[in-house]
């Protein structure tokens, strides 16, 4: 160990579907703040040197994820998170839901009993119930019931390489906007990904920079987190697979948690889901998430729907990361 390390933080690392979410275990202070929203205001403000210091190089990438693990809103919560990113701290993440329940059972931070327990989270977009299926000291899976997810605006033409493209945009804990791949004669493989990053920021961008995209009950839930690049494989069941490019450029290797519910929200409401069916929803790599619309919901004045997702995590390390003083790099940088 570094003698006197100007900063020193412990994490435990998993990965959820291929999507890296790194849990800060010790080194930060409990975040103060009555609501999840108050902590990660308090995060923007006063911890933004761990965060640099846990997403940027040399002790992470671009592509990094991570958290805050804070106590619940109240007593009928389990958990509280603050999920931290590349470019800063979204409102919600699917994928790290299902690590951070992973890791408190697997951990013992909160008692798991098979054959299923279940965790309530309180994150910055509401609270989450989930359910992990347990097998002995293993989490074999959660899945997690969103809030109210719903559809914000169908066909939206931004303005895209000299072109104009329609794109829908939906709500699942963030917002997104939802493009067909074919619409740019690209299908969802990796060696199309710096295109695809190309473009979800080029349609972020226009999209911000002409439109208001705010939640109808909530100021601070606004904006466009991520765009989602999606084919068809398949209509039964329904199965898609897409990416996510969200933050700054950054890659979802994962099929997106909360992008999922975004997703489903825009099929059930084109009549694409029959009652009762699950999307299958491939990531770029072709891992899986299990997604459904399991109930409807009123959202102000627009009309929602309630969504589950089901994915699984693994634990990839521990570790101790540490900044010395006389570091000329400090918390570190980015390269794409």
């Amino acid at each position: 160990m570094s003698p006197n390390p100007s900063m020193r933080i412990e994490t435990v690392d998993y990965h959820t579907a291929g999507e890296p979410f790194r849990i800060v275990t010790a080194g930060v202070e409990p975040l103060p703040g009555a609501t999840i929203l108050d902590k990660r205001r308090y995060a923007q403000e006063h911890l933004e040197d761990v965060r640099k210091l846990l997403v940027f190089e040399p002790r992470g990438h671009a592509d990094m994820y991570g958290c805050f693990v804070t106590q619940p809103e109240d007593t009928n919560g389990d958990l509280g998170v603050v999920f931290f990113h590349n470019a800063g701290y979204s409102t919600a993440c699917g994928h790290g839901t299902i690590a951070l329940v992973t890791w408190a059972l697997e951990s013992g931070v909160i008692a798991a009993t098979e054959p299923t327990t279940k965790v309530v989270v309180d994150a910055p977009s509401g609270r989450l119930e989930t359910v992990a299926t347990v097998a002995g000291s293993d989490v074999t899976s959660v899945r997690f019931r969103n809030v109210p997810s719903f559809v914000f605006a169908r066909d939206l033409e931004v303005k895209v390489e000299n072109r104009l493209v329609a794109c829908d945009i939906a709500f699942g804990g963030a917002f997104y906007a939802s493009v067909d791949a074919g619409v740019f004669g690209l299908t969802v493989t990796p060696d199309n990904v710096h295109t695809f990053i190309s473009l979800g920021r080029a349609i972020k961008a226009e999209i911000e920079g002409h439109h208001e995209v705010m939640h109808p009950l909530e100021s601070e839930l606004r904006d466009v987190y991520g765009v989602i690049f999606h084919e068809t494989l398949a209509t039964d069941p329904p199965t898609q697979r897409n990416v996510t490019i969200f933050a700054d450029g950054e890659v979802d290797r994962s099929p997106c948690g909360s992008g999922t519910s975004a997703r489903l929200a825009l099929v059930d409401d084109a009549g694409e889901l029959p009652c009762g069916s699950r999307l299958v929803h491939h990531s770029i790599i072709d891992t899986v998430f299990i997604g459904a619309v399991t109930g409807e919901a009123v959202v102000g004045d627009l009309h929602g729907v309630i969504t589950e997702v089901e994915g699984t995590a693994h634990r990839t390390g521990t570790h101790v990361f540490e900044l010395e003083p006389n570091d000329v790099l400090g918390t570190g940088f980015l390269l794409r």
